[in-house]
């Protein structure tokens, strides 16, 4: 059995789920109360006014859903965005932002039917730590320094200057990130329930922004949804997963065995099943069980963020009407936003053996794939997999860690790819949370953190 705990990509974000565990909640009400901590400790990542999406497991006949709480397309007239170029390393990023790049959020509403499908304890008792940590501020860890340093022309925009670069210093590791407005926000989050920011203060607040293309109606209209997951064998186990730009079913598919091939093996098998390359920018990720073996993966995103905050309350908008590679086809109003989120379950005979989720982009799947190829075909335990040096297939280059098996990189070049090699592990490559039975893994890209409730 996977025991219970969680993981995830800030350690604040892990000690609000461990600790609605410990008050006897379901793993539905850790995972609302870790992401509504990480929207206070991970804003350079995540935010209430993103989307994501989810995978539960529940205990108690087996049965596992996917929920999709990701963006909806809004019903305005398309606004004017301004184009940014983010540097990743030696790689440039295109991202378009500003008012007129925000979807209809989802967060607020997948947490709720999380919360009204699975949840035990009281929702405000599920805003108090994200509260406390508004109250308090939280301290800025390495990794999410070195993001906040990448990305601070669009985090320092407007407000973002006064809440990440007071005094016109941007904030550095062991910083206290101070975000006041977001007390209010929890307040009211608290009071009127995740439909407040869809018919009550927050959503007036939303509206009242100038240059957002969303409408009321468009607020009314949102609904998160349940469906059944994509399945795919794999090695004997039943991997639970979602289809769309995500691709980890097909790449499982085409997967081949790993265990007992060498470095250089193992790295050209992997390229070669990870072509072609998927797709949103900034995201977080959590995995949590509980002691009754129910298990959630949520990972949420705002995009870039689009630079606006919304006033008193410090919520910044997303970006998703910006993210360059989601817009692959003409948007169709009250749609929903395509996305290349994988909260993904594994399960055996004796019922769930991994639950894992990934943050990064269009590097999220080779992330997600590479980890947990690592612990169910490799053998490892979920942090050395989570730890282990990882390369990433772009276009004719494949963008590689240091520790990455340096015979497997010269085989690469020499069939005509370009290898870039990082001088460290690197935000670029994905955050991955995850929990198997051997143990639990965090992503040390992302500063994330695991804890046994």
């Amino acid at each position: 059995m996977v025991a219970a705990g969680v993981a995830a990509g800030h350690p604040a974000t892990a000690e609000a789920a461990v600790e609605i565990l410990a008050e006897g909640g379901s793993a539905a009400d850790a995972a609302v109360a870790g992401c509504l901590a990480s929207c206070v400790a991970e804003t350079v990542m995540t935010g209430l006014l993103g989307g994501g999406h989810a995978i539960y497991l529940d205990a108690r006949d087996g049965s596992a859903r996917n929920l999709d709480c990701f963006v909806a397309v809004p019903s305005g007239e398309a606004g004017e965005l301004l184009r940014l170029e983010v540097p990743f390393g030696a790689e440039l990023v295109h991202y378009a932002v500003g008012p007129a790049s925000c979807a209809v959020p989802g967060v607020p509403a997948g947490l709720d039917a999380l919360w009204r499908t699975a949840g035990r304890l009281p929702w405000p008792r599920l805003v108090e730590p994200a509260l406390r940590l508004a109250e308090s501020g939280v301290e800025v860890p390495r990794a999410h320094a070195r993001c906040l340093a990448m990305l601070e022309p669009v985090m320092t925009m407007n407000r973002g200057a006064e809440l990440y670069a007071p005094g016109g210093k941007l904030l550095s590791e062991g910083d206290t990130l101070r975000q006041p407005g977001l007390k209010e926000a929890l307040r009211l989050l608290a009071d009127e329930g995740a439909a407040g920011c869809y018919s009550g203060a927050i959503a007036e607040s939303l509206l009242g922004v100038a240059g957002v293309t969303l409408t009321r109606d468009d607020l009314a209209a949102y609904e998160a949804r349940w469906s059944e997951p994509a399945e795919v064998a794999y090695l004997g186990l039943r991997v639970l997963t979602r289809l769309g730009l995500s691709g980890v079913p097909e790449t499982l598919d085409r997967l081949p065995r790993l265990r007992g091939l060498g470095g250089a093996a193992r790295v050209l098998a992997l390229v070669e099943a990870l072509q072609p390359g998927g797709v949103e920018s900034h995201t977080t990720n959590l995995a949590v069980v509980d002691g009754e073996g129910s298990a959630c993966v949520l990972t949420t995103s705002l995009g870039l963020g689009s630079g606006d905050f919304l006033p008193g309350l410090d919520l910044h908008l997303n970006s998703m009407l910006g993210e360059v590679d989601l817009v692959r086809k003409p948007l169709r109003p009250g749609g929903r936003m395509p996305s290349m989120m994988a909260p993904t379950l594994a399960l055996d005979s004796g019922g769930l053996s991994l639950a894992l989720g990934a943050a990064g982009g269009t590097r999220l799947r080779t992330a997600l794939v590479g980890v947990l190829a690592g612990i169910l075909d490799e053998g490892l335990e979920p942090q050395a997999a989570v730890d282990r040096s990882r390369f990433h297939p772009a276009g004719a280059v494949v963008n590689a860690e240091p520790g990455v098996d340096e015979e497997g990189l010269s085989a690469l070049e020499a069939r005509g790819w370009t290898v870039r090699r990082w001088d460290a592990l690197h935000h670029y490559f994905g955050g991955v949370s995850a929990m198997g039975r051997t143990g639990l893994g965090a992503d040390p890209r992302r500063s994330g953190a695991v804890l046994v409730a």
